[in-house]
């Protein structure tokens, strides 16, 4: 790798990082030496790249600053392309021409006119089915994920029974036939899966979220790997009492 390609690759890790990263870190991940890294560092800020940060601290770039366009690899403007081409095919209406426009604005803005090689990538993702009738609440459920915002739904069990309840969404799962909505149920007060096909009705209310969503995100996310090590454990177990029979 060269030495402008070292630079790009050192202002593409800031821009991954929320905060600041030691030069050890960014090092590591370079695979050059610390003392290369303050050098390139230090060559990107006399370029006038608004890095903030010193040695010994950590590196990271102002907020709020737009990079001008790049290049893009070919194996990025393909991953770019196969995942807005999945998008565009989920039953979000929202989302589908949300990922249309952005690749309109990624061919356009580049360097390089890119609209001809956008179109003949090749990588079509593979699904089941064809696209299925827009999900007309999802988009109401992503702008509540946002906001932080409660949503009150009618909510309909595996046996038809419905119940009325208020959930605080913090994540979206999008899957090949259905989506499904983690959220805190103020109802059983605890995090709860929440299909979309079987919400009767919902309406945005302006209560706000008791707790801030990303916090809320990792309580379900140590959650889910409790949840998870006790199933391997008892699985482990399953298995080896099988194998002594």
């Amino acid at each position: 790798m060269d030495k402008t390609e070292r630079l790009f690759a050192v202002m593409d890790a800031l821009r991954r990082h929320r905060r600041p990263v030691t030069a050890a870190a960014l090092a590591e991940e370079q695979n050059v030496s610390v003392r290369t890294l303050y050098r390139d560092v230090q060559t990107l800020i006399g370029l006038g790249a608004p890095i903030e940060g010193e040695a010994g601290v950590g590196y990271m770039l102002k907020p709020g600053f737009f990079l001008p366009p790049l290049m893009f690899s070919a194996e990025e403007l393909e991953a770019l392309v196969l995942g807005a081409r999945w998008v565009q095919a989920q039953p979000d209406d929202g989302l589908a021409g949300a990922a249309q426009n952005a690749l309109a604005k990624i061919a356009t803005a580049s360097p390089e006119d890119l609209r001809d090689k956008i179109n003949d990538t090749g990588l079509w993702p593979v699904l089941v089915a064809s696209k299925r009738p827009p999900v007309a609440i999802l988009g109401q459920i992503r702008l509540a994920m946002r906001q932080e915002k409660a949503l009150h739904i009618a909510y309909e069990d595996e046996g038809g029974r419905t119940s009325q309840r208020s959930i605080w969404p913090i994540q979206l799962a999008y899957y090949e036939g259905k989506q499904i909505i983690v959220a805190w149920c103020c109802m059983r007060e605890a995090f709860r899966n929440f299909r979309t096909d079987r919400i009767a009705t919902l309406t945005a209310i302006e209560e706000r979220y008791g707790r801030r969503r990303l916090a809320m995100v990792k309580e379900w996310q140590v959650e889910q790997e409790r949840e998870w090590a006790e199933w391997r454990a008892r699985d482990a177990a399953a298995k080896a009492g099988l194998s002594q029979q």
